[in-house]
């Protein structure tokens, strides 16, 4: 089965600013854009205040490893451009918090619980990256 999205069309740039207003009509009160050395965005940062305290989140979102699965998955060869391969990673991306807002405006989770692996943490890291790079991923597996 090829990967969500794969011949979307939508350019990168609609798509993030699809992603900014979802964001801001959620309760994001700042969206700033990360690039990368071409001019590419890597990730979307936006603060949230949560119990009267501003929290900062990191999505991050690399086209890379999208043009090697859509490689891998012997798409058409006009699907395995790097152009496409960012337009198809920010759709996933927006599909993803779509489905993430939708699940906190029934109210089944907060904000802060689906973002959590998101937060930045002092040091500038998400807080998963943190959890990671110091061994401690706080999992039990299953065993009380």
């Amino acid at each position: 089965m090829p990967l969500l999205n794969y011949t979307t069309q939508i350019s990168a740039d609609k798509t993030v600013t699809e992603i900014q207003w979802l964001l801001a009509k959620a309760g994001a009160n700042r969206i700033v854009n990360d690039y990368d050395g071409n001019g590419f965005i890597v990730a979307m940062a936006f603060s949230l205040d949560i119990n009267g305290q501003t929290i900062g989140f990191r999505l991050p979102t690399d086209w890379r490893p999208v043009q090697a699965v859509l490689s891998e998955q012997r798409v058409s060869k006009s699907l395995q451009t790097q152009e496409q391969a960012l337009r198809v990673s920010w759709r996933i991306v927006k599909d993803w918090i779509e489905a993430q807002l939708a699940i906190i405006e029934s109210q089944m989770v907060t904000m802060d619980q689906v973002f959590l692996p998101y937060a930045m943490t002092k040091l500038g890291n998400t807080l998963y990256d943190e959890m990671k790079q110091s061994g401690h991923l706080l999992l039990s597996g299953g065993n009380q």
